[in-house]
């Protein structure tokens, strides 16, 4: 049987906003060196950043499903030209936390439809998310209650915990904060008759 929908991540939380979708996909992880495709895109817009790392998942797995329709996915953040990337420390993650502290970043979540290596799609959603003013005293607490949390995500903060009281504001959908933009997802596969229309 060929597989008709595929999943390039191995992200719990993308899997299971496809499922809670009713959508019957596989997924595997891309093989890809995400740091060193970045490394060549110097100058390129977070936007761009996060549509060739997708791409570039989406036609790496492609390559193993032969006919299937494989959905690629990543999220850059940023605050103006400056790119976030996920802490490896808890003083890299306070840093981060602080220089967002009373700002407005953007999460820009890119998705790429494949088909026998050859994108067939693509598009970025974008969340703007404000953070209200934090001292350190807070960011230490925060912190020292949330632990090895922060490494997961690229903001050090996850909204559907603890994170959700950094901000004061939130534009954008859920979906497309965590990742995967489901709603011009979904109307793509539509539109290509991948699902039920």
């Amino acid at each position: 049987m060929t597989v008709a929908l595929v999943l390039a991540s191995s992200s719990p939380f993308r899997r299971m906003l496809m499922e809670n979708a009713g959508l019957t996909f596989e997924s595997r992880a891309a093989e890809i060196d995400e740091r060193k495709i970045e490394a060549g895109l110097e100058g390129a817009s977070p936007d761009q950043v996060a549509l060739t790392l997708a791409k570039a998942k989406a036609v790496d797995v492609s390559r193993h499903f032969p006919g299937a329709l494989v959905v690629g996915s990543d999220q850059t953040m940023s605050l103006g030209s400056r790119v976030y990337h996920k802490p490896k420390t808890l003083a890299e993650a306070k840093e981060n936390l602080l220089s967002l502290s009373g700002k407005t970043h953007r999460l820009n979540s890119a998705i790429a439809f494949a088909r026998d290596s050859q994108i067939v799609w693509e598009h970025v959603a974008h969340a703007d998310l404000t953070v209200r003013e934090l001292n350190e005293t807070f960011v230490d607490r925060y912190l020292s209650r949330v632990g090895e949390k922060v490494y997961g995500s690229v903001g050090a903060y996850q909204l559907e915990g603890e994170g959700i009281q950094l901000f004061s504001k939130i534009e954008g959908d859920y979906f497309t904060i965590l990742g995967l933009p489901m709603l011009p997802l979904l109307e793509k596969l539509r539109e290509l008759k991948a699902i039920d229309g």
